[in-house]
């Protein structure tokens, strides 16, 4: 397939841009020997593709293009992010192959025609908002660290909090191996007689950010939900369902995400 501008990308990245599967994946496929470029098989994952010219097809036919597909689900609480578990939980293909038919691409053929990839990752015990797309150089533009685009969070916690808590949560801290951990910033959302909610929003990415940074003063999270990433709320969506992104959606995320390049651009210059 004819894809992009005259250049040269490797095999098995031009594979995930035609949004046939991962990257990790396409390595899978080119080792066995099931992909050709230009009519003759090779082992080579870096094997370079122009992309406006050369033919790559798996198991003898031809991959095309496929269209850029953008959806959210809100994500419950117990599903693991991940292709495929060891220990038998349920992953969010789970819930996306109910619906849609979707392949995570883990398996030995990809018969489904659907091929969606998460953008970044909830761990088991949150919830909420998470991406997916077969557009993986977009998924990587939204997590990319130098982004900084904010990810916001509600979480409920099993104390009162009151300012300095909060305003300790947005100093940070440093962790015993030397790696700074704080948020852009946190606010009381509402309190009850023993515990309240939060939001909490980043502008990084580190595991389990959050909860480490309150286990820090052993704070006790009860719930962790990301509602929103830049413009892109989570809103009414239930739990376990997904639905499309909108075009005005897609856009304001793509416009959040170069608003913040350029800001980061004035901040090197």
């Amino acid at each position: 397939m004819r894809i992009g501008k005259s250049r040269h990308v490797g095999l098995a990245r031009a594979l995930s841009k035609l949004g046939y599967c991962s990257r990790s994946r396409a390595v899978e496929l080119i080792r066995a020997g099931r992909v050709s470029l230009n009519g003759k098989t090779t082992g080579e994952a870096e094997a370079a593709v122009a992309e406006n010219r050369d033919q790559i097809a798996v198991d003898g036919k031809r991959v095309e293009a496929r269209r850029k597909l953008y959806l959210v689900l809100n994500k419950p609480r117990g599903v693991v992010t991940t292709a495929s578990d060891e220990k038998g939980r349920e992953t969010v293909y789970d819930l996306l192959e109910q619906k849609l038919q979707v392949s995570p691409g883990s398996k030995s053929a990809i018969r489904s025609p659907l091929w969606l990839a998460p953008v970044g990752r909830l761990d088991k015990a949150s919830e909420g908002l998470l991406l997916f797309t077969n557009d993986s150089e977009w998924g990587a533009r939204i997590t990319a660290p130098g982004t900084h685009l904010d990810k916001t969070y509600h979480a409920q916690i099993g104390i009162l909090a009151d300012e300095t808590l909060l305003q300790s949560m947005r100093c940070g801290l440093v962790t015993q191996n030397g790696e700074a951990l704080r948020v852009k910033d946190a606010r009381l959302l509402r309190s009850g007689q023993k515990n309240c909610w939060l939001e909490i929003v980043l502008d990084e990415g580190r595991n389990r950010q959050i909860r480490r940074i309150l286990e820090t003063w052993g704070v006790e999270v009860l719930r962790l939900v990301r509602v929103g990433i830049g413009p892109l709320l989570l809103g009414g969506l239930g739990k376990g369902d997904y639905r499309w992104l909108s075009h005005k959606e897609k856009r304001m995320l793509d416009r959040a995400v170069r608003r913040q390049d350029r800001a980061e651009a004035k901040v090197g210059s």
